[in-house]
């Protein structure tokens, strides 16, 4: 490298580095926000979000952006399948339909995230390959793929006794079939583990030169999970085995940190969120974005860990679940925690610490 080119990069890391990042859509910002999201993603301003963290509807069964917090909050729809209404029907087309609209979801995420920054997607087994799709298709970088484990959850597949009692034949015959077909039963494994995609806005430039310039792109080593394990791309909520445990245990939601009039049915352990906020939070005044933010538990995350966030739900009953959570964290004590996780390899007050003969020079 010339001389010429070590001054070009100097200036243009001190320019940066010395520059205090704008916070914008003051509007919206530390807000739960009632609204479609593909609507009000478009009043977000570009290039100003750190970090989109999202659980989306998942178009099973018409469980689609536009479904009725009544509908499925009954006794009726509560049966065997867990987090959807009673049914659960296959039907390809539904995957075709939330491909088309998460594309537009993702390509909205696009605009408002920073370069570099990340876009985070929890996503169904069988519906992640569009899900990774659209957020391909939309310009994102899709670094990888995280799993969380568990193992409290209900075996969907149904035996055919009940397709077999509708034919019209004799009973013996009936007999013979159910007898015949024992133990077989319709192809739906009991699913034991969540995707989360991991996509990234192309950084500007280099990561080095990304970072400083919009303090995002790269992930915290420092974070850790299980046994005080390196992060990885595996979590888990449940006691599997010696191993799973030791590497990749976190703590599921408890009771008390739904909420008691929490009635949201895929309410997401907030150690996860916290996790995946720590692993790629920088900047002490990130802003990290939920545009499905259900139940609250990205946004009390945020809010725990003391950085910004924007939550966006169709649903005024999650609106609500979500603002009587964030009411009851404490910011004091939470905000300190915040502070020693951002601040621990930077200086107590500022992102960089500049000394020369000793002395600090300059804080930024």
């Amino acid at each position: 490298m010339t001389k010429k080119s070590v001054g070009k990069y100097l200036k243009f890391f001190i320019k940066n580095l010395t520059k205090n990042p704008v916070l914008k859509n003051k509007k919206y910002l530390n807000k739960i926000i009632l609204g479609d999201s593909l609507k009000m993603l478009k009043e977000i301003e570009p290039d100003s979000i750190d970090l989109t963290l999202t659980d989306p509807p998942y178009f099973l069964d018409k469980l689609d952006n536009n479904w009725q917090y009544e509908k499925v909050n009954n006794g009726k729809n509560q049966k065997v399948i867990k987090s959807l209404p009673a049914g659960m029907k296959f039907d390809r087309n539904q995957g075709v339909e939330f491909y088309k609209w998460y594309l537009e979801i993702s390509k909205e995420i696009f605009r408002v995230l920073k370069p570099g920054g990340f876009f985070f997607s929890f996503s169904s087994p069988r519906l992640y390959h569009r899900l990774a799709s659209a957020m391909d298709d939309a310009g994102f970088e899709i670094r990888d793929c995280f799993l969380w484990l568990y193992t409290q959850n209900q075996v969907k597949a149904m035996s055919l006794d009940h397709f077999i009692n509708k034919l019209d034949i004799k009973k013996e015959e009936k007999d013979k079939l159910k007898e015949k077909y024992n133990g077989w039963k319709t192809p739906q494994i009991k699913s034991c583990f969540e995707p989360i995609a991991m996509g990234q806005k192309p950084t500007d430039g280099t990561f080095l030169k990304n970072m400083i310039k919009n303090n995002v792109g790269l992930v915290n080593t420092e974070v850790r999970v299980g046994d005080n394990m390196f992060p990885s791309n595996i979590l888990a909520i449940d006691s599997i085995n010696e191993i799973i445990d030791k590497y990749f245990l976190i703590s599921k939601p408890s009771k008390n940190e739904k909420g008691e009039t929490n009635g949201h049915k895929t309410v997401k352990p907030l150690e996860i969120c916290e996790y995946i906020i720590k692993l790629t939070a920088f900047y002490r005044e990130a802003v990290v974005l939920d545009p499905f933010i259900g139940s609250g538990t990205t946004a009390v995350a945020a809010k725990k860990l003391g950085l910004n966030y924007i939550g966006i739900d169709i649903n005024s009953e999650y609106v609500k679940t979500s603002e009587e959570r964030l009411a009851e964290v404490k910011k004091g004590k939470d905000k300190n925690r915040a502070i020693k996780f951002l601040n621990e390899k930077m200086g107590q007050n500022n992102m960089f610490d500049f000394v020369h003969n000793g002395k600090k020079a300059f804080s930024v």
